[in-house]
């Protein structure tokens, strides 16, 4: 078992569970720096994952159909908005309503097009690089745009959130956004940038599940859009130290698998929710020594 886990093999399942972690929890970090809270990534994960498949399935194009995915979440993502900033409506209440609504959506038309009650028919995935995926057994995640755009994430988020203008706007309308007017800035606009971003990180999750699996089914996403919200509050809001829990909990999936495979001891229930186990083991140690935005979840 020691063997399988210091393996490449080992190290390439890694990257593929952390891949759709790290964009759900950068997600709600966009959205909550700019203070809304969002707990739909998991129904924004759904529908993008099933919008791409449909399309997918559509057209043969992988790369349209990751396209069109995207307007869809940002037409749902505008939806959020609506409804918690300009409405003003309570954001956790919306998110629960948003998660019940497109896992039902998704199921309904996988029933209407497809005449299944759980998934869809395979279809092409979206291609890896030229020769990098030729690579025995990494290079599957290592030529895989989607896990590649994840890393270059980091980096990313990091610089926009403290190294520029926009940045900085969006952080102050999620600590004090009556501060932020009177500096001119418009915290409605900023808190919509915030949400938008959020949708098209959070589609970008869903559409690799699908692509990774060349189908989609119901119940795929299986909690990843809730545990990538455990660690972005474990990562503090930071995107480096979300990177560091994000790769923690995909450790452990990928450990599941590997104990099932191996036939570990262990009950296999046991096993099964030892991703959400160690979920609730490190929130109970991590929740008390974290601070979101002030304005985080306050309607403006």
């Amino acid at each position: 078992m020691i063997e399988s886990i210091l393996s490449l093999t080992f190290l390439a399942q890694v990257l593929r569970m952390f891949t759709p972690y790290y964009f759900g929890a950068s997600a709600a970090n966009f959205s909550e720096r700019g203070g809304v809270v969002n707990i739909a990534i998991e129904g924004f994960m759904i529908i993008s994952a099933f919008s791409y498949a449909f399309f997918t399935i559509t057209f043969g194009n992988p790369f349209l159909s990751l396209f069109l995915s995207l307007i869809v979440s940002l037409l749902f993502s505008l939806l959020y908005a609506l409804l918690t900033i300009k409405l003003k409506i309570n954001q956790i209440v919306t998110g629960v309503g948003f998660n019940l609504l497109m896992a039902g959506t998704a199921k309904f038309l996988i029933m209407f097009f497809y005449q299944s009650s759980s998934n869809t028919p395979n279809f092409q995935p979206i291609p890896g690089l030229p020769f990098v995926s030729d690579i025995p057994v990494i290079g599957k995640a290592a030529g895989d745009y989607i896990i590649l755009s994840g890393f270059l994430l980091i980096f990313i988020s990091q610089f926009i959130l403290f190294r520029t203008r926009f940045g900085l706007r969006l952080r102050s309308v999620g600590e004090n956004p009556e501060a932020a007017e009177t500096l001119g800035v418009s915290v409605r606009i900023y808190k919509l940038y915030g949400v938008l971003l959020c949708g098209v990180l959070s589609a970008l999750g869903g559409i690799w599940l699908a692509s990774n699996q060349s189908s989609f089914s119901d119940g795929m996403i299986a909690g990843r859009g809730y545990i990538a919200i455990a660690a972005m509050i474990i990562g503090k809001w930071k995107p480096v130290n979300i990177f560091f829990a994000c790769l923690m909990f995909a450790f452990f999936e990928g450990l599941e698998i590997t104990l099932q495979i191996s036939g570990s001891f262990m009950p296999s229930q046991l096993v099964q929710m030892l991703p959400y186990l160690i979920t609730v083991l490190v929130l109970i140690g991590f929740i008390g020594k974290t601070r979101p935005p002030a304005a985080d979840g306050v309607p403006y």
